[in-house]
């Protein structure tokens, strides 16, 4: 059984592309007497198929070390078209997350979308994300993960812009395309690079490659600079972030995998590039820049936002900050627990975010109030989800913050800042979200707001009691400190970061009144973390205008040199030939003449040419 088990593994990521494949005659309208339910339905068994297969495989491996599966897709002479596999208990642990979030979000959506007339071929999508998610977790080459990146590309391009009928939608799917595609261009040159250096793109012989390749400092770094590029437009990081922002324009159940996995995705494959990354010190020095300016910039960004989703989505940037900080200090255990601990509390946030977004169809903060009375289980959840994301005992994110900060409290004090700072922020923010949406008095669109239905509330309070339940799993893991390797000084500033951060977001004046401040001062504060320190503005000032220019001018070469001189030639052909018809007699005499004449001619150019007539009298 175990050894059907491992040598199946390979077809765990084939159950969502099956499940997409199931839903297609009712996507595409080919069946339409039974309604687009019986898509989901199947869509939501091979979930579930999938989740099944990865925790036999799961708890088969947790005490085994990993083994390397080659799947040889097509073999003929010499030619050996194979991909590796990595079946280990990191790989199978993310696919089991990936299927166990996937399947709460799709029951989550089957209650969100049940009046939307595409819910089929939502569901299809949803199942493709799925496929490309499971695939990028227990791949063992760059470039198959390469591959399963451009799917992920453009499987967020096709869900955010399901609503396609909307312009802001539209607008939000390709700025999420272009804008990774920047970044996807740059680590295709990386992929290239290094099968050419290494002559192998599998990780396991990447690793080898690595300990003893010898590079130089320019190659070093432009190589890991390039493999960089990837992985930060995939997680919304600086300056390749603004796409996180406009891609919740979609669907919130595609939001919910978004923010917690897809993201993730790119983290996961820079965790495994970690010693390649470890050849060049401004790969990682770049890192630890890109990090913490996102993580920094992200938090103060998120506290100004009056959009539910868009006050969330900042956060998800600033975290995944931390993460690319943590690879960069060599931390790649805490990246992994980062990623663990985030993808559940943030797809439990966005849970309870889709939730009254639905039952009061605004997703403006200044509109809401009063619903922690009407709506229980959705409070609990943002509660219980808002308590996952910060350092609040014993909840998951203090274990990964304080087993991060105890190594580095002597080396790189400043680390604990960056960390002190965006725990901080992002409890003010949720705090700040708690207080606008659930606390208060009810305004106009609140006050009949009913809870949820039971497709959106069970997934809901499901995955509650699984984020309660994660100091569990990482004690079951071994990933839980000893009481007597705690370092009690950073526990206490991480908790007492928190406790500030609920403290000043309790005290702050928020009025429903007026979504900016009156005062001027905080009005241009509040105006320049609104609009994201006016980014997209600068954007469009240089590069946007700059690539426009050379646009312009690209154009005019065009039109007016390359094409003005093929309209040369062709007006000088057509003005020849209409010439020429007029000198036909129709006497062969004449045809005989001019032929010699020509041929006379063309002789005398040859010879002069050719140097034969220099020795002639004349």
């Amino acid at each position: 059984m175990n050894q059907f088990l491992f040598v199946t593994s390979w077809f765990v990521p084939i159950y969502g592309l099956v499940g997409a494949l199931l839903t297609l005659p009712w996507a595409t309208g080919i069946v339409r007497r039974t309604g687009p339910r019986p898509a989901a339905y199947f869509n939501l068994l091979t979930t579930l198929l999938t989740f099944a297969h990865s925790l036999f495989v799961f708890k088969d491996f947790s005490n085994r070390g990993p083994e390397t599966l080659i799947v040889h897709w097509f073999k003929a002479v010499d030619l050996d078209l194979s991909f590796a596999l990595d079946i280990s208990p990191i790989s199978m642990g993310a696919v089991a997350l990936v299927s166990g979030l996937s399947f709460l979000a799709q029951l989550y959506a089957l209650g969100y979308m049940e009046k939307d007339w595409a819910v089929a071929r939502f569901f299809a999508l949803m199942g493709f994300f799925e496929a490309a998610l499971c695939a990028l977790a227990i791949s063992d080459s760059l470039f198959f993960s390469y591959a399963v990146l451009e799917v992920l590309t453009l499987s967020t391009y096709l869900i955010v812009g399901f609503w396609y009928a909307q312009p802001l939608v539209v607008t939000a799917a390709r700025d999420a395309f272009w804008t990774k595609r920047v970044g996807d261009l740059l680590l295709l040159m990386g992929v290239v690079t290094l099968s050419v250096f290494a002559g192998s793109l599998n990780f396991s012989d990447l690793y080898e490659w690595a300990q003893t390749a010898e590079l130089s400092p320019l190659t070093s770094s432009l190589l890991g600079l390039a493999l960089i590029a990837g992985p930060a437009g995939k997680c919304a990081q600086f300056p390749l972030h603004l796409w996180l922002d406009e891609a919740m324009e979609g669907p919130n159940p595609a939001s919910v995998l978004r923010n917690s996995l897809v993201v993730a995705g790119g983290a996961f494959v820079l965790y495994k590039m970690q010693p390649i990354l470890a050849l060049s010190p401004v790969a990682l020095s770049t890192l630890v820049v890109l990090g913490t300016v996102t993580a920094i910039g992200a938090s103060l960004v998120s506290v100004a936002q009056t959009d539910i989703k868009r006050a969330l989505s900042h956060s998800t940037s600033a975290y995944m900050g931390l993460v690319f900080l943590a690879v960069g200090m060599q931390q790649g255990g805490v990246a992994l627990m980062f990623l663990f601990t985030h993808a559940i509390a943030k797809a439990l946030l966005f849970m309870s975010a889709g939730s009254v977004i639905y039952t009061t169809s605004s997703q403006d903060l200044t509109e809401m109030g009063g619903l922690w009375s009407r709506m229980p289980a959705t409070t609990t959840a943002f509660l219980v989800g808002a308590g996952g994301m910060i350092t609040l005992l014993p909840l998951g994110s203090f274990w990964a913050m304080l087993s991060w900060s105890d190594g580095l409290v002597y080396f790189t004090p400043w680390v604990i800042g960056v960390l002190l700072l965006v725990n901080g922020l992002t409890a003010l923010n949720l705090t700040r979200f708690f207080r606008l949406v659930f606390w208060g008095e009810p305004q106009p669109k609140t006050r009949r707001a009913p809870e949820v239905h039971w497709p959106m509330a069970l997934p809901m309070v499901s995955l509650t009691i699984v984020t309660l339940l994660v100091p569990v799993m990482l004690q079951q893991w071994y990933l839980l400190p000893t009481l007597d390797s705690v370092n009690w000084y950073v526990a206490s500033s991480l908790f007492a970061s928190s406790l500030l951060g609920v403290a000043i977001g309790s005290k702050i004046y928020l009025h429903k009144a007026w979504s900016r401040s009156r005062l001027m001062s905080w009005r241009m504060i509040q105006d320049l973390l609104g609009y994201d320190f006016y980014i997209d503005k600068i954007y469009r000032i240089t590069i946007v205008s700059v690539v426009g220019f050379l646009s312009n001018i690209s154009a005019w070469c065009d039109r007016y040199l390359v094409d003005g001189f093929v309209n040369l030639v062709g007006i000088v052909t057509v003005f020849g030939g209409q010439s020429l018809r007029y000198s036909v007699s129709g006497r062969s005499q004449g045809y005989l003449l001019t032929i010699l004449v020509g041929i006379s001619i063309l002789g005398i150019f040859l010879g002069w040419s050719l140097g034969l007539l220099d020795n002639l009298p004349f």
